[in-house]
């Protein structure tokens, strides 16, 4: 598959201890509520999800369905994902690698990945690339890291989550 491929490098410290990240950077609840504008995040088999999000990237909205595949996993610290997918605007295929380790008390996630992006998306994708896709990708984990929260003062609360 032709097209632009993006190269991405990202931190992010959580302020939860490692073993709850663990437990929940997987969680399929979690996961849903923390990625934009997700329509559907479903586990279709053990480490293999499908995901239905809108992105919008500028004028461009598009809904694509993606295929996530977990692969590789070493607990708590390690874990290895393979994407592809596709709407009308292109299609996207990517690998990244995930390392937790522990950092003052909290967790230090990094993230090397690489995403080919074609079609309509590509040259769009190349634009926010240059203008700062980190912001996107921050505000992601933030809101990951607020579910986790979110599902820690529930289960302490004695609610179901």
């Amino acid at each position: 598959m032709e097209g632009i491929l993006l190269k991405i490098e990202y931190q992010h410290i959580f302020g939860l201890p490692r073993k709850i990240v663990w437990k929940y950077i997987k969680d399929e609840k979690v996961l849903r509520n923390a990625i934009p504008s997700c329509q559907s995040f479903v586990q279709s088999s053990p480490g293999l999800y499908q995901v239905e999000m809108e992105i919008t990237i500028g004028p461009l909205k598009d809904v694509f369905t993606i295929e996530v595949k977990l692969e590789k996993e070493k607990s708590p610290s390690y874990y290895h994902i393979n994407l592809k997918g596709k709407g009308n605007l292109g299609e996207v295929s990517g690998k990244a690698d995930l390392f937790l380790s522990d950092h003052q008390g909290s967790t230090q996630l990094n993230i090397q990945a690489e995403v080919n992006v074609t079609g309509t998306l590509s040259g769009a994708a190349e634009r926010i690339l240059n203008g700062g896709a980190n912001k996107g990708i921050e505000k992601f984990f933030q809101s990951l890291e607020k579910e986790m929260k979110k599902n820690l003062y529930l289960l302490r609360k004695g609610r179901k989550v």
